[in-house]
């Protein structure tokens, strides 16, 4: 499950341009806390403590509790935006949650047992559809990633989200369809030497 972070915040009292570019001067990032039926909240983070939480990689599928004026908000991060040039952080959205809210997040795609998969053993590669599925799962339980078992796949096979079995209490957030998670295909080695053999067979029935 994926661990809880912690993110000290301070109350933001002026809004506009202008008080955003003086808070990113002090090394600070605006932010706003809303939702669950809640008035938002303007707060601003530490630009270094965004960041380190920002590299853990699971920043967005981690609930993170907020402290603002000694109080903790249980939030998920949503939206993080960045300078185009310096990749700084420029400002990020944080949704209020309850301990057992139903949410939905993009969890990432791990992918195992390749050795036993006797596609890729025969030479062929595995291509990823989707690295992260969107799911709907408990806050409280929000899992690290979903498992792909890649036993007894061969080439040609493609993977679909209904041969792999989701963490407990996750659904997917798409179900109108039997989606592609992954595809072993045959090498291009492979591909390209199956062309040259076909090249004077097409060309010898034309004559």
């Amino acid at each position: 499950m994926s661990e809880q972070l912690t993110l000290s915040a301070e109350a933001r009292d002026r809004a506009g341009k202008g008080a955003s570019r003086a808070l990113r001067r002090e090394g600070r990032v605006p932010a706003v806390i809303y939702g669950n039926n809640e008035e938002p909240v303007s707060i601003h983070v530490e630009e270094k403590l965004l960041n380190k939480l920002l590299g853990t990689g699971h920043f967005f599928n981690s609930v993170v509790m907020v402290e603002v004026n000694g109080k903790s908000v249980r939030t998920l991060p949503k939206d993080v935006a960045f300078h185009p040039v310096s990749d700084r952080p420029l400002h990020a959205d944080f949704l209020r949650v309850s301990e057992h809210a139903q949410v939905n997040v993009n969890v990432p795609v791990r992918f195992e047992n390749e050795d036993a998969s006797p596609g890729l053993k025969k030479g062929g590669v595995l291509n990823v559809v989707r690295h992260e599925v969107e799911l709907i799962v408990d806050a409280s339980a929000i899992p690290d990633d979903v498992v792909v078992d890649l036993k007894g796949f061969e080439v040609g096979d493609s993977i679909h989200i209904s041969s792999v079995t989701l963490p407990k209490g996750a659904k997917t957030a798409i179900e109108d369809r039997d989606f592609t998670i992954a595809t072993i295909v045959a090498p291009s080695a492979l591909k390209s030497a199956e062309g040259d053999n076909e090249t004077p067979t097409a060309e010898g029935e034309g004559e």
